[in-house]
């Protein structure tokens, strides 16, 4: 008889950590199980505990547990895999049970708890498969005297058993979870328990109120229908799984790190699958899942297209190496004929797509970086100094005046740019100033089109205006079809030889990482490129994480979010004690909301514990490397259990700091002192095989490594002692959005790691870091 054979997500986690033998016989396992589940030679039978859990064996030494989930749709028996275990680590105090909140299977382990809650909760362990007989023991000592012990005080005291069933806390751990006495023991309890149980618990032990916890976890994890203890069946249907067929193997074989960047948790999956009556925004801190809840998005609306070969999905986002990853990540969800379907782009190379169309026959620009233009800017003002004296501004100024407010608002004449808004901007401009300003900036733009190059700003612009246009002409041609009562209009269309007869918008629907980076003119051309309407715009960022000064009211560039705002607090990535670390770096600013309020970390918090942050200090930059070559060598050999190789830790260790210069400088010393091959992170990803990723803190943007080093993190280099060349007192209003710059870079670079995080300086240490 056939069988439906499922994975249960801990059951995939733990085959990931196993040895590839062990793996390979659970493959063959899943082959026989699934032609025949009574098959003699699986010796499949419940347990002795628990008659819903039963065990079937792997090998001589491994047994897998599963549980009966009813029949699928074609009448085939349904079975789900629990775990994969060694026989000695089967035990009888396993339970696996619908919860009644969430109306998904759970499974719940005791054996990971501590015998001192156990044994006040009365719970006592037993073999399911008793071992040898142990040796005989010798003669018991005399027993001592007792000791009188003051039990110590419940860590949930003043929460009841009925409050902590009402919240979803999975049946088996209430007993369990009222005996903890310390956040040990609570880390102990939920290390393996039901998501729903451990983000309760964690929340709980935080201090926050049952009600908060009620309508932030809870009730994000309600099913959507009544929910039915005993109806496997149907719970099945409702959890996240992974059908064994052919390609199970392969996904094992990778390791749970892909697994844990593609992870969606069921309280993010509401958000995924919500149908919006117009443009949404997710925020939160980092390892809250925005960009997982972005790429499931894509992936929810990419399964709603009708058949077709079209692209209407975008998905976008500021540098061009986070797209890279994007686009691999989006590969584990996806299958390649949903995958054709979507455009995954980086904004700017959008906006110079769209801006080539606009651009006359032979009249296309070569695009350059910022410092290019920069360069330019200067010798343009020392030009003009020898000519009639100082200008008054620096070139850094006119700069960002030139981006934020002229291309940021579209100016197109002096006239307009005497009533510009300059909020931010900090040095008031008088309108013989402002005339000035421009005058310059002319000659500038004038500059950069004689040397037939623009900025990236100037294309995001330029095609942030053709798309508005388009825009226009579709509104135009629709309101005169209604106006005539439909029909067909190609001899209206083709007059002028436009197209307009094939004339559409160019995405159905757009979402948006790291969308707190994007310039004013960005915003413009996406709400040009997709009708306004359900589903239209999906937006994930956080303001904390800024990194380009690029600041935008959505409602400003027509993007209205009201009502459609959604904030995540639980951070899924980092762990608290490298949460606490680098939210005490951004303590005390303010950020924007990507509208006209303030963001927060408010509630912010982990579901993770792991090792205190290593924070050390150097007398000298050589001694700096030295140690970071060391620590870096201990990492590898602790991921790879001594054996060691770039296979074993590439992409799970990297190493960052503030500058390419000093980027350069580690990836010399590892290379040459401590035999370390490095992977340096660039703006299409990393270039070269190696083990160890390098990079700016900016290059780590949207990635994510089980352990970071930052490096370099001295005083007077983040934030840098000057601004453009000048002391940071001589403009304190640019120097204070130096240092919230500064701020988020540390904020960022800190939250990438997932597990372990190092941060070493020499000399003084960066006044940042708050240590002396």
């Amino acid at each position: 008889m056939n069988a439906r054979l499922s994975l249960y997500q801990k059951a995939e986690e733990e085959l990931y950590k196993l040895d590839r033998t062990v793996k390979s016989d659970f493959y063959n396992f899943c082959h026989r199980f699934r032609l025949n589940p009574d098959h003699p030679g699986l010796d499949l039978k419940p347990l002795k505990g628990n008659a819903r859990i039963y065990r079937a064996k792997l090998g001589s030494s491994y047994r897998v547990l599963l549980a009966r989930a009813g029949e699928d749709v074609k009448g085939l028996p349904s079975w789900l895999v629990l775990a994969v275990r060694h026989r000695k680590d089967v035990y009888e105090q396993l339970d696996v049970a619908v919860n009644r909140i969430s109306g998904e299977i759970e499974f719940v382990d005791l054996s990971v708890v501590g015998e001192s809650t156990l044994r006040r909760a009365g719970v006592r362990l037993t073999r399911a498969e008793p071992e040898a007989a142990p040796a005989p023991e010798e003669a018991p000592a005399p027993a001592a005297e007792p000791v009188s012990v003051t039990p110590a005080t419940p860590l949930l005291t003043g929460h009841t058993a009925g409050e902590l069933r009402d919240l979803g806390v999975a049946e088996p751990l209430i007993d369990l979870a009222l005996a903890v006495t310390d956040e040990a023991e609570l880390d102990s309890l939920v290390r393996d328990a039901p998501l729903l149980s451990k983000d309760v618990l964690y929340g709980l032990a935080a201090g926050m109120p049952p009600e908060d916890i009620r309508a932030e976890i809870t009730s994000q994890m309600r099913a959507d229908t009544p929910v039915d203890p005993d109806d496997f069946g149907s719970a099945l249907s409702r959890m996240t799984v992974t059908t064994v067929d052919e390609d199970v193997q392969a996904a094992i074989e990778e390791g749970d790190f892909r697994l844990w960047k593609v992870f969606l948790h069921p309280s993010q999956a509401r958000l995924v699958e919500r149908e919006y009556s117009g443009p949404a925004r997710v925020s939160g801190g980092p390892g809250t899942g925005k960009t997982i809840v972005a790429l499931h998005r894509v992936h929810h609306l990419a399964r709603q297209l009708p058949p077709g070969h079209s692209k209407p999905i975008l998905l976008t986002t500021f540098t061009k190496n986070l797209t890279t990853e994007l686009r691999a990540r989006l590969s584990s969800l996806m299958a390649p004929e949903l995958m054709a379907r979507v455009d995954i782009v980086n904004i700017d190379q959008l906006a110079a797509r769209v801006a080539g169309e606009s651009a006359p026959p032979g009249r296309i620009k070569n695009r350059v970086e910022d410092r290019v233009a920069l360069r330019e800017l200067r010798h343009l003002l020392a030009e003009a100094e020898l000519e009639s004296g100082p200008v008054g501004w620096d070139a850094e100024f006119l700069f960002e005046e030139w981006e934020q407010v002229i291309l940021g608002q579209s100016v197109p004449t002096r006239a307009a740019y005497f009533r510009a808004r300059r909020a931010g901007r900090g040095k008031a401009l008088t309108r013989p100033d402002r005339d000035r300003v421009w005058k310059l900036i002319e000659q500038f733009t004038a500059r950069l089109d004689k040397l037939g190059v623009e900025t990236w700003g100037q294309s995001a612009e330029r095609a942030a205006r053709f798309e508005i246009e388009r825009a226009a002409k579709i509104a135009a041609r629709r309101e005169h079809k209604a106006e005539i009562g439909g029909g067909d209009l190609v001899h209206r269309d083709g007059d002028d030889g436009s197209g307009m007869r094939y004339l559409r918008h160019r995405y159905r629907h757009i979402v948006v990482d790291e969308a707190q980076d994007l310039r004013p003119a960005h915003w413009k051309m996406l709400r040009a490129m997709a009708e306004p309407g359900p589903d239209d715009l999906f937006i994930a960022g956080d303001t904390h994480q800024r990194l380009y000064g690029n600041q935008v009211a959505l409602g400003a560039v027509g993007i209205n979010i009201r009502g459609r705002a959604s904030r995540l607090t639980l951070s899924y990535r980092t762990t608290r004690e490298i949460l606490a670390e680098a939210m005490a770096v951004v303590r005390g600013e303010s950020f924007d909301d990507l509208d006209d309020g303030t963001d927060t970390l408010d509630g912010y918090r982990s579901v993770l514990r792991g090792p205190a942050p290593l924070l050390a200090g150097y007398a000298t930059w050589d001694d700096e490397l030295a140690a970071l070559a060391q620590t870096l060598l201990a990492w590898r050999t602790e991921l790879t259990g001594g054996e060691g190789g770039a296979a074993g830790v590439a992409g799970r260790i990297a190493v960052c700091a503030a500058d390419q210069e000093r980027v350069g400088r580690i990836a010399e010393h590892l290379a040459r002192h401590a035999g370390l091959t490095c992977a340096e992170l660039s703006k299409d990803g990393p270039r070269g095989g190696g083990e160890i990723h390098v990079g700016t803190m900016h290059r780590l943007k949207g990635l994510e490594y089980q352990r970071l080093a930052i490096a370099g993190v001295s005083e007077g280099v983040l934030p840098r002692s000057t601004v453009s060349g000048r002391p940071r007192t001589e403009d304190p209003q640019r120097a204070a959005r130096e240092l919230r710059r500064a701020r988020s870079v540390l904020f960022v670079a800190a939250t990438r790691a997932r597990d372990v995080l190092s941060i070493t300086w020499h000399g003084a240490p960066s006044p940042l870091l708050g240590v002396r």
